[in-house]
């Protein structure tokens, strides 16, 4: 039924759906378009933000939260710990749900936590470039590699000020 080299698409509304899918004439395959799921985290230690130079494009170059794709049957939890490792070289622990981002022109959800470290010593992983730990005000904020980033690290001052979490946005 899935022989991914049968498939010959058609548009089709299917019944009780509201959008036309791509279904295979062949086997009946319908190729849902579903996002994809980026988990990662506002890391912090002793008041300062981890954040990652990224080694790989998209944003090479631009500074960001450990974060990045699920893998297949993974939590959005363990990859988030996943990537902290991958970028960082560092084990993290989850606080608590900080926020979900919607970057529809992307087909992109991405689930941040609110964790911390334990120590200050983190070193770039494979991803990375460069990894530091910096105080708000020296965030370099026109160096980050995506909206989510800065739309995260800001909604941290409105979590300090008794805003309620978790935060929701879409661009």
């Amino acid at each position: 039924m899935n022989n991914k080299n049968c498939h010959k698409f058609r548009k089709k509304k299917l019944p009780g759906d509201e959008h036309k899918r791509n279904v295979c004439e062949v086997c009946g395959y319908i190729d849902y378009k579903s996002p994809q799921v980026v988990a990662g985290s506002i890391v912090t230690y002793k008041n300062k933000f981890l954040l990652c130079k990224r080694a790989i494009h998209p944003g090479h170059g631009l500074w960001t939260l450990p974060s990045g794709f699920l893998e297949s049957n993974e939590s959005v939890e363990a990859g988030a710990k996943r990537e902290a490792k991958e970028e960082a070289c560092i084990n993290i622990k989850i606080q608590k749900l900080f926020g979900i981002y919607s970057i529809k022109k992307r087909n992109i959800i991405q689930v941040i936590f609110l964790s911390n470290i334990s120590t200050s010593f983190c070193k770039p992983g494979i991803e990375s470039l460069d990894v530091k730990l910096f105080n708000y005000k020296e965030i370099p904020w026109r160096e980050l590699a995506f909206p989510s980033v800065k739309w995260a690290l800001k909604r941290f001052n409105d979590y300090k000020m008794g805003k309620k979490l978790p935060f929701m946005a879409e661009d």
